[in-house]
């Protein structure tokens, strides 16, 4: 799918030519870094992994003589968000694109305490953190743009992906919240609540994830849905369960959700 030029052009009008992905280095994070140079964008690009992270950065060159900041950091930990927030302080970024992020499976009690905290420090605080610079950095400026990535699963408990689901509401609510608060400001922020996707999350997680989306169907819809509305469910399978659940007591979402992460958890053996 495509980045339009007449999409290109509108974000490159509201936000400067200068956009952020963070968690670049594979799945919806290297689509969106792809389809935003393939539109004309200069990007930062973030990860952990330094070889792939150069990897796309030639990539993207090579394919659209875009230019391309590399910036190799671990946002998991308070060291690594300071480093990036420093890096960025000389930088034009109009467009901050917040997906870094990973996921945990299974059940809770049986997981390991060291993953789960550090999911909680990269899917919330790190967010939360970026959030506030770049929110105070753009109201200032007057104009910007904030994405955050959701997720389907935001919308109720899940069991099987308890702690996971939960760190996704929390973006979820903050990302409507504060959405209200930047409007006045000229400041956009866009929640993009996927369903399942095939990226590098699913081995993280440890699940096997049939009849998923592939990355190349919901970056572009995430990208034109910016500065257009609060909320976008990028793909039809994603519209599709999301909507099949809402008219739904939060009771009967909590159960079918439980059988629908149990069939992608069950290959699974615990230690």
């Amino acid at each position: 799918m495509k980045l339009s030029t007449k999409q290109a052009e509108r974000l490159k009008n509201k936000y400067g030519e200068w956009a952020l992905v963070t968690g670049a280095t594979s799945g919806i994070g290297r689509e969106l870094a792809t389809k935003l140079a393939e539109g004309g964008f200069n990007v930062i690009i973030t990860g952990r992994r330094k070889a792939l992270l150069d990897e796309l950065d030639s990539d993207l060159f090579s394919a659209y003589r875009s230019e391309v900041l590399p910036i190799t950091g671990d946002l998991s930990t308070p060291e690594g968000v300071q480093e990036l927030i420093h890096e960025l302080d000389d930088t034009p970024v109009g467009l901050a694109i917040l997906n870094a992020g990973f996921g945990t499976s299974g059940l809770f009690h049986e997981s390991l305490l060291e993953s789960e905290v550090n999911m909680l420090r990269l899917n919330c605080e790190a967010l939360m953190v970026m959030t506030h610079y770049f929110s105070r950095r753009f109201v200032e400026e007057g104009k910007g743009g904030i994405v955050l990535l959701s997720s389907m699963v935001a919308f109720q408990g899940v069991p099987n992906a308890a702690h996971y689901a939960a760190t996704k509401a929390y973006v979820q609510s903050f990302g409507e919240a504060i959405a209200r608060e930047l409007a006045p400001h000229g400041v956009d922020v866009l929640c993009a609540a996927p369903g399942p996707v095939e990226s590098g999350f699913s081995g993280r997680a440890d699940m096997r994830m049939s009849g998923a989306l592939t990355p190349d169907q919901v970056g572009v819809p995430i990208l034109n849905a910016i500065g257009k509305q609060t909320n976008v469910l990028p793909g039809f399978m994603t519209k599709f369960l999301v909507y099949s659940l809402r008219m739904l007591p939060r009771w009967g979402k909590v159960r079918i959700m439980e059988t629908v992460m149990g069939g992608f958890t069950k290959h699974q053996q615990v230690a």
